[in-house]
């Protein structure tokens, strides 16, 4: 699940932005213009080139060494809908930055081009025994839910059996990164129960992640579900809308009024 915390200046601009990311003597200036460029998806080609520049900076390093602003303009390049960038993203999953690869692949998942689809099943190779912590850091091998995410929104079907294992990690977000990315590929309720299930846990963070990945599905039955799960309502109905938008893009047949767009739109009004 990805998410973004930078605080929007309101007299910021595109040409500000730009000019920012272009220049070298700022750091922190280029990597919020990265991140103020995807935000606001600006699309003229000098971005493109001056994003693509930043991918591969070696100035911008954090105390642990990993690339800030890579990570920014990764996941700026994944909003612009540029697909000329895609062998680059592509690239970028071989960086030695874990938050890199998570962003890289992040930003495949948005632009839902196959090219992607070897490379990000590739980082799944070794299964649940490859899939650990790594020593004296606070994350995995490889930036599984980013990549699981990725895999299903690609509908990588030959991936199945390399993402089925991931039911069974130890971490319960991978866990729903996987379910949520089976129920993509094969439709099978199963994997979207699990997600509503997990929707009963203790946890608020993992009740909030699971919710979101269970918005991600489609999956009809699961707006009740979301609705009456103890979290912010304001994260419900981020949940529900994309839940509602993804059946919709399943069912485009159905009429805009159904019983179905009836029963969500209820749910919504009732948590405003």
């Amino acid at each position: 699940m990805n998410t973004e915390l930078e605080v929007i200046n309101p007299a910021y601009t595109a040409s500000q932005a730009i000019a920012n990311l272009q220049q070298k003597e700022d750091p922190s200036a280029r990597y919020y213009a990265a991140w103020w460029i995807g935000r606001f998806q600006v699309k003229e080609p000098i971005v493109i080139t001056a994003l693509l520049e930043a991918l591969q900076d070696e100035t911008d390093r954090s105390p642990d060494g990993g690339y800030p602003l890579r990570r920014n303009a990764a996941k700026a390049l994944g909003k612009l809908g540029n697909l000329t960038v895609v062998p680059d993203l592509i690239q970028t999953l071989n960086c030695d930055d874990y938050y890199v690869r998570e962003s890289a692949a992040y930003a495949l998942a948005q632009l839902k081009d196959s090219r992607a689809i070897a490379p990000l099943a590739e980082l799944l190779k070794g299964g649940l025994e490859a899939a650990q912590k790594v020593a004296d850091k606070p994350h995995l091998a490889q930036p599984y839910e980013a990549v699981l995410e990725a895999l299903g929104e690609l509908q990588a079907q030959e991936a199945h059996s390399l993402i089925e294992p991931f039911l069974e990690h130890f971490s319960p977000k991978v866990q729903y990164a996987a379910a949520r990315s089976l129920y993509q590929l094969t439709q099978n309720t199963v994997y979207a129960e699990r997600l509503i299930t997990a929707l009963q846990g203790k946890d608020l963070q993992l009740r909030r992640s699971a919710m979101m990945d269970l918005g991600a599905t489609g999956y009809l039955p699961g707006a009740t579900a979301i609705a009456a799960t103890l979290a912010e309502n304001s994260l419900k109905l981020i949940a529900i809308k994309n839940l509602w938008e993804r059946y919709r893009d399943q069912h485009s047949e159905e009429p805009l009024l159904s019983p179905a767009t009836v029963q969500v739109m209820t749910l919504m009004d009732e948590l405003l």
